[in-house]
C-alpha cells in the first residue's frame, strides 16, 4: 500500500511522500501517546497517513486537511487499500489555516504537520491549541537542508529555524528534534 501511495506522490507532483524513517518515527509516535484523535496537516497522498494510522489504538480516527482534491482522492484510495475502514479517517478539504479553526481545542492526541513551509509557525499554534495535555505536535522538514542535494530557499530556512525557536523557548513544551531526512521536530504539550 506505501508502494502504491507513493507512486501516486511521484505521479502528481508535489511535496516527496515522508521516507520510511520519517514513517517509522510517525508510527512509533502516535502509539506511545496512544493516539486515538490525529489531526495531518499536509494530506500528500496518503503515505503519512498510512503510518498514522498504523501506530494510533484500533477505533482511532486520522483527520486529514489538504487543499489539493486530487491528493485527497488518492489518500482515501491509499487508506483503504491498506486495509483501514472509512470510518477511521476523514479528509477534509481547504486551506489548512481556514480549516484547523473549525477543530475542537484540546480534542488532538496528536498533530502532524508537512505542508506549506512558510505556514509552520502558524500551524504550531493550531496544534497548540488542538492538543490535549500530553498530546504531541510532530513537524517534517524542520532542518530543510539537512539532505544531501536538496537545497533549502532563504525563506523555508528561516521559516524553519524560528519554528525551532518557538518550540525551544515554549515552556509548555518538551522537544526533540530529530537530524533525519529534512529533519524531523516533535515536542510534547504539558499540562
Amino acid at each position: 500500500m506505501l508502494v502504491s501511495a507513493r507512486r501516486n506522490a511521484a505521479e502528481v507532483g508535489g511535496a516527496a511522500p515522508v521516507s520510511r524513517l520519517t514513517g517509522g518515527a510517525l508510527r512509533f509516535l502516535a502509539a506511545a501517546v496512544g493516539a486515538r484523535a490525529t489531526v495531518e496537516i499536509g494530506t500528500g497522498c496518503g503515505t503519512s497517513g498510512i503510518w498514522l494510522l498504523r501506530g494510533m489504538r484500533p477505533g482511532g480516527v486520522l483527520t486529514t486537511v489538504d487543499a489539493e482534491p486530487e491528493h485527497q482522492r488518492l489518500a482515501r484510495a491509499s487508506f483503504i487499500a491498506a486495509g483501514f475502514q472509512p470510518g477511521r479517517f476523514r479528509l477534509i478539504g481547504g486551506l489548512a489555516l481556514e480549516v484547523l479553526p473549525r477543530l475542537a481545542d484540546g480534542a488532538y492526541d496528536m498533530v502532524f504537520c508537512d505542508a506549506d513551509r512558510q505556514e509552520l509557525p502558524a500551524y504550531l499554534a493550531a496544534a497548540l491549541r488542538l492538543l490535549r495535555p500530553g498530546g504531541l505536535v510532530a513537524v517534517n522538514a524542520a532542518l530543510p537542508d539537512a539532505s544531501a542535494g536538496r537545497a533549502a530557499s532563504a525563506a523555508d530556512a528561516a521559516t524553519a529555524a524560528e519554528l525551532r525557536e518557538q518550540v525551544r523557548t515554549d515552556e509548555q513544551l518538551v522537544p526533540l528534534l530529530l537530524p533525519f531526512g529534512d529533519g524531523f521536530l516533535a515536542a510534547v504539550k504539558q499540562a
